[in-house]
């Protein structure tokens, strides 16, 4: 085990959001125990229901405390009846704010599907897609597009008659989220599912959008630098009927912000569903980590909804910080996790109420972590 310590700022925010956050720092104990930590793990207050509770978002010095730490971890965010008094919803300044904050422009969303993942198309549970057809990474931009604050209303006598929401797509934005992708498909050791190609797909809406043609401009730019990477283009329309007829040709998709956080979701669909969806929201010196099915308030306190987007949440972070250290430790670790998950899911033994079964969020806890228990350090 590494001696070197780091500092991971924890921030489980709304409704389920503590509760997998939990879940996610008894995996990490789990990993822990064969020798002294090399995390530290700083919980700190802050969202919606703290905005309620306090009139602030977040405490100033939890901002202060995320810009020291090594790796963020966040619940969710989000609570009915919670917002500010511009309209906007209380609690965005632990996502919105961190990412702007931080500069977290690559908003980094894995889709694999594990072998003994059931999906529900209808009433059902049942294997739809092969696992091995299932495979990618999306890659969406992360710190402007529509969600840029260049928007507002126009009201006379209290009554809105316009709003307006401007799209912001700048060079530097749209360059190096490309490159980040681009970067990613040369590290992958796979390729795409379907023939093993090392490709990048651009999503956009290029035959309609100013912003789209210079994005996709920009992409072409960017892959002249990686001529051993194959270039592959998508209008979103269409990209999303092909992501569910063929996701075995997606290796790593690129996109601009609400297109990729609209599709990031369809894809979750492919992997189970949003309880095995986590993300990274990543900068060039700071990047935070998280289960990305939001705080489910009508599941609060109730011990049912699924942790595995969590475990996978904390396996990326681990990966993150030992790649960006250079410690093969963590990343031992980040092995360990991932084994564990995969042969819990493979058994069926801690089904979620998504999944058809009756496992609570704290039994799935307690299995992975006794998985975890059982991988050699």
């Amino acid at each position: 085990m590494s001696s070197a310590r780091y500092r991971i700022v924890a921030l489980p925010g709304d409704g389920t959001g503590p509760e997998v956050i939990r879940e996610g720092r008894k995996v990490l104990d789990a990993l822990a125990e064969n020798g002294p930590a090399p995390w530290t793990v700083d919980e700190r207050p802050g969202g919606a229901q703290y905005y309620l509770q306090t009139g602030k978002e977040l405490d100033p010095e939890t901002l202060t405390a995320a810009k020291d730490a090594d790796a963020l971890l966040l619940g969710a965010v989000g609570w009915p009846g919670a917002s500010l008094p511009n309209g906007d919803i209380a609690g965005a300044a632990l996502v919105l704010g961190m990412r702007q904050n931080l500069d977290l422009y690559a908003n980094v969303r894995p889709c694999k599907l594990y072998p003994g993942v059931l999906h529900r198309i209808g009433k059902e549970y049942k294997t739809v897609w092969p696992s091995e057809l299932v495979d990618m990474v999306i890659i969406r931009e992360n710190t402007e597009g529509l969600y840029t604050p260049a928007r507002g209303r126009l009201r006379r006598a209290e009554d809105t008659e316009v709003a307006i929401d401007t799209r912001v797509i700048t060079r530097k934005g749209a360059e190096r989220v490309i490159r980040y992708a681009f970067e990613l498909a040369t590290r992958r050791t796979r390729g795409a599912p379907e023939d093993g190609v090392k490709r990048v797909t651009c999503v956009d809406k290029s035959n309609v959008l100013e912003g789209c043609r210079f994005f996709r401009e920009t992409f072409d730019r960017v892959a002249k630098d990686y001529p051993a990477i194959e270039k592959d283009y998508a209008l979103v329309d269409a990209f999303t009927q092909w992501l569910v007829r063929n996701p075995e040709h997606y290796n790593v998709v690129v996109s601009t912000n609400m297109m990729g956080d609209i599709i990031t979701d369809l894809a979750s669909v492919l992997q189970g569903g949003m309880g095995f969806a986590a993300g990274g929201n990543i900068g060039d010196h700071h990047a935070m980590f998280e289960p990305v099915h939001g705080s489910a308030p009508k599941y609060a306190g109730k011990n049912q909804v699924n942790p595995f987007a969590t475990f996978a949440a904390v396996e990326m972070m681990l990966r993150w910080l030992g790649e960006r250290k250079s410690d093969p430790a963590l990343l031992r670790q980040a092995d360990r996790l991932g084994t564990a998950v995969a042969t819990t899911i493979a058994a069926g033994t801690a089904r979620t109420y998504d999944q058809g079964g009756h496992v609570s969020t704290s039994e799935a806890g307690d299995v992975v972590a006794a998985a975890v228990r059982a991988v050699a350090a």
